[in-house]
């Protein structure tokens, strides 16, 4: 499946996002999150999910000439 370059950014501004998150929740105690580890393996789900979704297919990056 080709992901057009709306879907690309929407998936990229997601991961970022995500990566937010993980860094905030580094922060807090463990302890005082019911679910935690669970909501961890979420992100990670997600996270997964989206860089293999962004890898497959052919890049729409454009090449940069020297």
């Amino acid at each position: 499946m080709t992901l057009n370059k709306l879907e690309r950014e929407v998936i990229t501004d997601s991961m970022l996002k995500i990566q937010s998150i993980q860094a905030s929740l580094e922060e807090i105690d463990g302890t005082k999150l019911r679910n935690i580890d669970e909501i961890h393996s979420c992100l990670h789900s997600a996270s997964q999910s989206f860089r293999a979704a962004l890898s497959s297919g052919p890049s729409h990056r454009k090449s940069v000439k020297s």
